[in-house]
């Protein structure tokens, strides 16, 4: 299995949470002070976002950004060629 990129993941998940909540991209971009395109890019896994930036989709996604981070970090553990989350704890 190929290694996923991080903003592969995030976008991923953010995705999600803008799909579950019945939003757009506009609707999510306006509200988080984000342009359109960008956001678009950052879904899509093509653009790496700042934190400011994760910060401003999260607000407007009404969900605090370590939640966006635990999600992500669940999806690339998932993912891992070695084992996942017990790997994880192993290393800690």
């Amino acid at each position: 299995m190929e290694a996923k990129l991080f903003r592969e993941s995030i976008g991923m998940v953010l995705r999600e949470l803008r799909l579950g909540q019945g939003r757009t991209l506009r609707e999510v971009a306006q509200d988080g002070h984000v342009s359109l395109g960008y956001l678009s890019e950052v879904e899509r896994g093509h653009k790496e976002a700042s934190s400011e930036m994760l910060a401003a989709i999260a607000a407007s996604l009404r969900v605090p950004l370590w939640h966006i981070l635990r999600l992500v970090a669940r999806d690339l553990a998932k993912r891992d060629t070695g084992g996942g989350e017990a790997n994880l704890a192993r290393a800690a």
